[in-house]
């Protein structure tokens, strides 16, 4: 990796435009997916149509493993539209990377914790303000003392351990695929001249393959732990 974001100050605050700009990309690229295959609706699907429906259907499925029936309408669209963006960050750096004087402007946004932090941060405040709505700021609050009062502290030390693994698991999976491309592509293509770019060649062909396969994998991990976190807390228990 070694190149640096493009970092700008205002008032006195730092933005990180790679973050920016890349996530912007992969949100373009969403509403693009979604709004060519859903043109033209029919009684009888078209292959766009199926397409769209299959990704609809994928997540549905995911919902309906993980959350009360009560609100499988109510989280449908947040998980579909979850696993494509969380996809698309994904899988952008392995097609899209732009770097301009040792400045990275487009990578994959996910391989920086900011943004996976921010996805986890998503969820986890969604749980907290439905488990609210549902039982009331007190009865929140006394869920942490569920089942028995001695259990608080390893209660809210779960929550700290969820955002963790919730955005580190989703950052390290991704950040790793990158740099090992990079050393592969990058480095060891030009560790011996041309003999060197002929055997790594495969090598990164391979393993873009498998970083596709990883990310959908860490896409499908990532909303499939979110419906168990929100249906933890909007459990009947």
């Amino acid at each position: 990796m070694g190149e640096k974001p493009v970092v700008v100050q205002f008032f006195g605050l730092n933005f990180n435009l790679t973050n920016c700009i890349a996530g912007l990309v992969a949100a373009t690229l969403v509403f693009i997916f979604v709004f060519v295959l859903s043109r033209k609706v029919e009684m009888k699907p078209n292959k766009k149509q199926n397409v769209l429906e299959y990704f609809i259907d994928f997540t549905n499925n995911i919902v309906k493993a993980n959350m009360p029936s009560k609100y499988v309408s109510k989280f449908s669209l947040f998980a579909f539209t979850m696993f494509l963006f969380v996809f698309m960050n994904n899988q952008l750096g392995l097609f899209l990377e732009v770097i301009i004087d040792d400045h990275i402007v487009v990578k994959s946004p996910t391989a920086s914790p900011v943004i996976t932090m921010t996805l986890a941060s998503i969820t986890l405040l969604m749980s907290y303000a439905y488990s609210m709505k549902k039982r009331g700021f007190k009865g929140y609050l006394k869920s942490y003392m569920e089942p028995v009062s001695f259990l608080l502290p390893i209660n809210i030390i779960e929550e700290f351990t969820n955002f963790l693994t919730l955005s580190l698991r989703l950052y390290g999976n991704i950040y790793a695929g990158e740099v090992l491309l990079t050393l592969i592509g990058g480095r060891l293509a030009k560790a011996q001249g041309f003999l060197s770019v002929i055997y790594s060649a495969p090598l990164t062909m391979i393993w873009q393959g498998f970083s596709v396969f990883i990310g959908s994998i860490q896409a499908y991990v990532f909303v499939t732990l979110s419906m168990v976190y929100i249906s933890h807390k909007l459990s009947e228990e």
